[in-house]
């Protein structure tokens, strides 16, 4: 079963759950006359709603490329996490607001057998679900079913204080539903806010783990003929799609055939490994006791001394020109590119004095 079909079962099983719950409540509200509880059967139902939003947003987003998107449709369960995530945050909005009202003005809560025998049965069926659903969202990478186990969730912990409050009311005649239910809606609402910085963050476009980054570096730098990978850049689409650049050194001795099978190799790899559409550029290292060689070594070594630089790479060396072009990554404490150019071109121009020296900003997308 592919991921997609995943999501859609686990999707189904709480919208069976919910109605389940519903109906077992409804049945009981009925038969004991509580408003309340038939109340609460229908507000099962609309938890049953995170559900159909997953599944509405996973089929959508298997829907292929066309002219308009040839990268898919896969950003579209992000979406859905994101109604999820405020469907969740609203809650807790509006049961932190219902809270206070409590504290401000408390009443004296009933509590029947009856009650309590709804109240238990939904903690277990909550977290049973809740606990599921959130592990096979981890599992998937969906952030969609995550959002949605959560949501149930935070149901079983704010029907868990409930049940607290009753406990203590009927022993101690004492009402904690305000003070309780506000404690929990704080929770929720920043949960409600954490849920929605993982599918935003990826809309944004989010930098790669750095787990994946290091296991790509590793990876590529193994291959024959590679002496170091630079400039890293991965772009989600979706968590299905990704596509990235990457440029590795090379000595300048190899020829073209040989670069392209290089290249063709490394490409098919993170491909099979991690699914990433990978384009790979080139640095040619200069090599042997030649005029390249030795400006490569001068400049490289002096530029990397720089207290604001953490990387070099990228240098050629424009014989017909006379002029050296390098790549520089500047640390975070460097604003102005231009400025920051001119003091390094400062410095590196008196020990090629019969070149020009071209320095580009490289910045680094994945550290």
């Amino acid at each position: 079963m592919d991921r997609s079909s995943q999501i859609i079962r686990t999707s189904w099983i709480g919208i069976i759950a919910n109605v389940l719950l519903a109906a077992f409540k409804a049945g009981v509200g009925v038969l004991a006359s509580s408003v309340a509880i038939v109340m609460d059967a229908v507000n099962n139902l609309s938890d049953a709603l995170s559900s159909v939003i997953t599944i509405v947003g996973t089929k959508l987003s298997q829907r292929p490329a066309d002219r308009k998107h040839p990268f898919g449709f896969g950003r579209i369960e992000y979406f859905s996490a994101i109604i999820i995530a405020v469907i969740v945050l609203s809650a807790g909005v509006t049961s932190f607001i219902e809270s206070v009202k409590k504290i401000i003005e408390p009443t004296t809560p009933t509590y029947t057998t009856t009650t309590l025998i709804v109240i238990i049965v939904a903690i277990v069926v909550k977290l049973v679900l809740g606990r599921y659903v959130k592990s096979q969202g981890e599992k998937l990478k969906s952030d969609a079913l995550i959002a949605s186990g959560s949501d149930a969730l935070f149901d079983a912990i704010i029907t868990l204080a409930t049940l607290v409050s009753a406990g203590v009311m009927l022993l101690w005649n004492v009402s904690l539903d305000g003070i309780l239910g506000a404690l929990i809606s704080l929770v929720i609402i920043k949960a409600g806010i954490e849920m929605l910085a993982s599918p935003v963050n990826e809309l944004l476009g989010a930098k790669i783990s750095p787990e994946l980054l290091s296991q790509i570096k590793k990876e590529v730098n193994n291959f024959d003929g590679v002496h170091g990978v630079f400039d890293i850049i991965v772009h989600n689409y979706g968590p299905d799609v990704q596509i990235g650049s990457l440029h590795i050194n090379v000595k300048d001795t190899m020829d073209a055939h040989q670069i392209h099978g290089l290249t063709r190799r490394i490409s098919e790899d993170m491909f099979d490994r991690h699914g990433i559409i990978m384009t790979v550029g080139v640095y040619a290292v200069a090599t042997g006791d030649n005029k390249r060689a030795q400006l490569q070594h001068t400049l490289m070594q002096a530029a990397a001394a720089h207290e604001h630089v953490e990387q070099v790479h990228g240098f050629y060396y424009f014989e017909d020109e006379r002029r050296v072009s390098i790549d520089v990554v500047p640390d975070i404490t460097i604003h102005n590119d231009a400025a920051f150019i001119e003091e390094l071109r400062a410095e590196l121009q008196p020990l090629v004095p019969d070149d020009t020296v071209t320095i580009v900003i490289d910045h680094n997308y994945s550290e």
